[in-house]
């Protein structure tokens, strides 16, 4: 889906992770080539990797599909996670009570937008 300014977007819901691990990776390649996220979120050592990789993908995909767009000249102009909603479970405890446990998911949102990179 492509909105006024030419970003086109995707995005990946209910992903099985705290939206505050997803954000320290999406830091990372905001504002960046296409090219250049794809090397970042190869070599980065953490989980969030592989569903904002996925997601990346997806966003070019739409933007090369939909409107035609060369993948070379894409830049990511947003990328954000929200929260999403919290699965709760209980692990039983000492003398019968009961301690709950959150597992948190998230929403990942990236747009890429064809432009130059800011160096």
């Amino acid at each position: 889906m492509a909105t006024a300014t030419g970003e086109v977007k995707a995005i990946a819901r209910y992903i099985r992770m705290s939206p505050h691990k997803v954000r320290r990776v999406l830091d990372q390649i905001r504002g960046r080539s296409y090219r250049e996220a794809l090397i970042i979120l190869e070599f980065m050592p953490y989980r969030a990797c592989e569903p904002i990789l996925k997601v990346l993908r997806s966003a070019v995909a739409n933007a090369e599909h939909n409107e035609g767009y060369d993948p070379a000249s894409l830049v990511v102009s947003t990328a954000f996670a929200d929260q999403g909603s919290v699965l709760k479970r209980f692990r039983p405890r000492a003398q019968g009570r009961a301690y709950q446990i959150r597992k948190p998911t998230c929403h990942i949102t990236i747009a890429v937008a064809p432009g130059e990179v800011e160096e």
